[in-house]
């Protein structure tokens, strides 16, 4: 057994001590999740701009196709095409308010990812822990494919595949299938696959459970299998896409990109595509036939098919939107799913909110109206009154209200304002207001990033496994 074996054994041990009181093995799951013959097959990649610290350590650590930006530390810990992003990691001199505390950092903010197995999962943000404010640790974790760990410190979890835990401090938990978590912290806990949970204590609570019989067509997994559905499928279909990005040293970009635009170097976009000014297009998105208006984004793991955005539209790490018209301001949450087909366009109004980890996949054309939040999973215009309610009404809401398979608690307004100020803020720090003086953001930092790769070894018992590296500005 070579080493690259024995440290993910060792990983999967610790997972499990964690997760014991929860009776929970992670081995099964693990099982021909990273294989290790494969590791020693891609190279990793990091990125270099003007505006971020350039401070890569990585110590006994598989880091096969995966891609790093900002201060980051790897130790101990196998990372198969996983995204770190660290470009809005604090730095030192910033300060962070939580529950009215001013906390000033005294030296830069790193993602620490230590004795952890990360299968095409998307790190990104900052820690928004009071007690951690200065890094952003992953430990003792194994996450499945695409999943997202946003600004979330993660010590002790399991994590199943398209499961998202966001701005949530994380520690001895199982976070099911599918699931999306947003409740600042949580502990020895188990969230059964398909959850929606957004939770803000003494302020409201947004709890919703996708119907398991229809969520298994799109995605599941069991012990002892990979994760199967239409999900990974439709992923699947568009992989060949991406393998000329990782086989070319250099190549011509397919589309005109505006100067106040970024488009990244492994990012799929194909003929008939049109980007306009202040758009971001990260690192692992597709984008094909579609156009994306002033200030949209594409973030990591997104495609864009056949669709149009029309202006300041965020489509979050993982969303996927298939034909497809919406107009200006929509958010589109992590891991949502919108399927409509050439005679079925779904068409989203103005200013809308499609929470994270909804899926939308109707055979006939739906319309959602302008200003509406929609959740769960929608195939018809039944199924779309029953998981929507216009902003206006939901600020309304000062005790709470259940509908179909959501329970509500708590101030409406509060909660429609909170998701008002956090998409200004993903369009601000996006660069989406970007005025050729104020506002600039990702999409013009990013334009000069320049990426080098790093090689793993190729033989012996340290196959896979890459050299312990230190790269400092």
């Amino acid at each position: 057994m070579n080493e690259l074996q024995k440290l993910y054994d060792r990983i999967i041990q610790r997972v499990n001590i964690n997760l014991r009181e929860l009776d929970f093995d992670a081995e099964p799951y693990s099982s021909g999740l990273i294989v290790p013959e494969q590791m020693s097959k891609f190279y990793a990649f990091y990125g270099i701009t003007t505006g971020h610290p350039l401070s890569l350590r990585f110590q006994n650590s598989g880091l096969a196709g995966s891609y790093f930006l900002g201060k980051c530390q790897v130790s101990n810990s196998l990372l198969y095409k996983s995204d770190i992003r660290g470009d809005e990691l604090k730095r030192a001199g910033d300060s962070f308010t939580f529950q009215g505390h001013k906390i000033t950092m005294s030296k830069d903010e790193t993602v620490d990812i230590s004795d952890s197995a990360l299968v095409k999962t998307l790190v990104h943000n900052y820690s928004h822990d009071p007690e951690t404010t200065e890094v952003f640790f992953i430990r003792d974790t194994l996450a499945m494919d695409y999943a997202n760990i946003h600004g979330a410190p993660t010590d002790g979890a399991f994590i199943g595949p398209f499961a998202t835990v966001d701005l949530t401090t994380v520690r001895d938990c199982v976070i099911g299938t599918y699931c999306y978590i947003q409740a600042s912290e949580i502990s020895h806990m188990r969230i059964a696959p398909g959850t929606l949970w957004v939770h803000s204590p003494g302020n409201f609570n947004f709890y919703y459970r996708h119907d398991l019989a229809l969520l298994r067509n799109y995605i599941s997994v069991v012990p002892g299998d990979l994760p199967h559905g239409y999900l990974i499928d439709f992923i699947e279909e568009h992989e060949d896409a991406f393998q000329r990005l990782f086989d070319a040293v250099n190549l011509e970009t397919m589309v005109s990109v505006p100067k106040t635009a970024s488009l990244d170097r492994y990012a799929v976009v194909l003929p008939k595509t049109k980007i306009a000014d202040n758009v971001l297009v990260a690192q692992r998105a597709y984008l094909s036939n579609s156009t994306l208006g002033k200030g949209a984004n594409a973030q990591e793991n997104c495609y864009i098919i056949n669709s149009t955005l029309e202006g300041c539209n965020v489509t979050a790490h993982g969303a996927k939107i298939i034909e497809a018209d919406l107009e200006s301001g929509v958010f589109v949450g992590f891991n949502s799913f919108l399927k409509g087909k050439p005679k079925a366009r779904i068409h989203v109004g103005k200013d809308c909110v499609v929470m994270p980890h909804t899926i939308i996949d109707s055979d006939a054309p739906l319309r959602i109206p302008e200003a509406h939040l929609v959740w769960g999973l929608i195939r018809d215009s039944d199924d779309l009154r029953e998981n929507s309610i216009s902003l206006e009404e939901l600020q309304k809401q000062k005790k709470g209200f259940s509908k179909g398979r959501l329970h509500f608690e708590g101030n409406g307004k509060l909660f429609v304002l909170t998701f008002k100020i956090r998409i200004h803020h993903i369009l601000q720090a996006n660069g989406a207001f970007y005025d050729g003086r104020k506002y600039m953001g990702h999409a013009q930092r990013n334009q000069r990033l320049s990426l080098n790769t790093i090689q793993p070894f190729q033989f012996g018992e340290m196959e896979g496994l890459y050299p312990n590296i230190s790269i400092e500005l």
